[in-house]
């Protein structure tokens, strides 16, 4: 019996996930097409006088302990639980955590102001915000809102009102005060590759059963019909996952899906740790041109007498970050109608949404790859 022709666009995390388990059946004849030299994309790992960083911190975090399992069989993890965030907040002239902890209101100059605007909020209000603005001043009031909430968000996302956000749901920060053990994220499983080129490995496994054409270009898209022309071969495939973002295939028919991209400055810096112990990230919630500072070697546990610090940039460089508008969603969605049978769209570009991070790129892969088998 003929194998299943699929192609896979987008050699990133969901297209190769969704690479390894059609390879685990057996039953499919998989090429996968990546524009770029390397699979990875943004977890890509790469070096710098020996230090190990990617494009922004790529920690792995989730819920769900079968993704877990499922990952750490084939790249080994070491839990960071015990890893904290922390912000710069210029007008007090000191950090606090992040998310927001009720144990730095005390140390805070409008600490009565911000009790007394706590006490005022209510589910229901949080409940009914129309936006990120809304959302925020209604969870933890203006003063907390403005020390922490508004110029990153603007920043963020390259808008002047925050009021422009409408989709506010993304964020894994929450509503509320953060509460109990500082660690971020103390209720779901935090872990990073224990090898130093971190989850490298993992792709050249989950591809290792497909045809991979790397820097290579996909020169025309019939989706319809499930034809693909690239090096001027013109190829039908039976299935067709898709990874990047759903507007490229039907060449921009509704207008262009917009995105926030990303710069990264790398500094080595002769300390052994720039930050304080267990602190992963620093956030910068004011209005400098950066939204935060990450020191790799915290995830990676790489051991020098040097240190390796990334400083992020919002920018116009790459469609990184889908933009959460519900206009832009319903943009996507039209795009999403046109797709046919045996057509499917995931990953963060492909499902045009921000909070698509590794555990679910790996959890759509799986659900992608049940309905193709059924």
């Amino acid at each position: 019996m003929k194998k299943s022709k699929v192609l896979i666009i987008g050699g990133g995390f969901a297209g190769c996930a969704s690479a390894h388990l059609l390879g685990l059946k057996g039953d499919f004849d998989v090429t996968l097409v990546e524009l770029s030299p390397v699979l990875g994309a943004g977890v890509r790992t790469y070096f710098m006088g020996g230090h190990p960083y990617t494009f922004g911190p790529r920690h792995f975090l989730t819920k769900k302990q079968w993704i877990f399992d499922y990952l750490n069989k084939y790249v080994p993890l070491r839990r960071c639980n015990e890893h904290q965030f922390v912000t710069y907040v210029e007008k007090d002239a000191n950090f606090y955590s992040y998310p927001i902890h009720e144990d730095d209101i005390p140390k805070m100059p409008d600490a009565n102001e911000i009790y007394s605007q706590l006490s005022s909020s209510n589910f229901e209000s949080i409940e009914n915000s129309k936006n990120l603005e809304e959302y925020w001043v209604n969870s933890v009031g203006v003063n907390l809102y403005n020390k922490f909430i508004n110029d990153y968000s603007k920043k963020m996302w390259n808008v002047s009102d925050n009021k422009k956000i409408d989709d506010f749901g993304w964020s894994p920060k929450g509503a509320t005060l953060k509460k109990g053990p500082r660690a971020a994220w103390d209720i779901a499983i935090s872990a990073y590759p224990i090898a130093l080129d971190g989850y490298n490995s993992y792709f050249d496994i989950a591809t290792s059963k497909a045809k991979v054409l790397l820097n290579t270009k996909i020169e025309k898209f019939d989706i319809e019909k499930k034809v693909i022309i690239f090096d001027g071969n013109e190829e039908h495939y039976d299935i067709i996952i898709n990874t990047i973002s759903p507007d490229i295939l039907f060449d921009f028919c509704f207008g262009q899906l917009p995105y926030m991209g990303r710069d990264l400055i790398k500094l080595v810096l002769p300390v052994e740790f720039a930050l304080p112990k267990d602190v992963y990230f620093s956030y910068y919630a004011g209005e400098e041109n950066f939204t935060r500072v990450v020191e790799y070697k915290k995830l990676s546990g790489y051991k020098s007498d040097s240190t390796l610090i990334g400083i992020e940039f919002p920018s116009n460089n790459g469609r990184h970050y889908p933009m959460p508008f519900l206009s832009e969603y319903e943009r996507a969605e039209k795009y999403f109608k046109l797709m046919p049978e045996n057509v499917y769209s995931i990953g963060r570009a492909g499902s045009y949404r921000y909070q698509v991070d590794i555990d679910d790129c790996i959890e759509q892969a799986f659900e992608v790859i049940d309905k193709i088998i059924k």
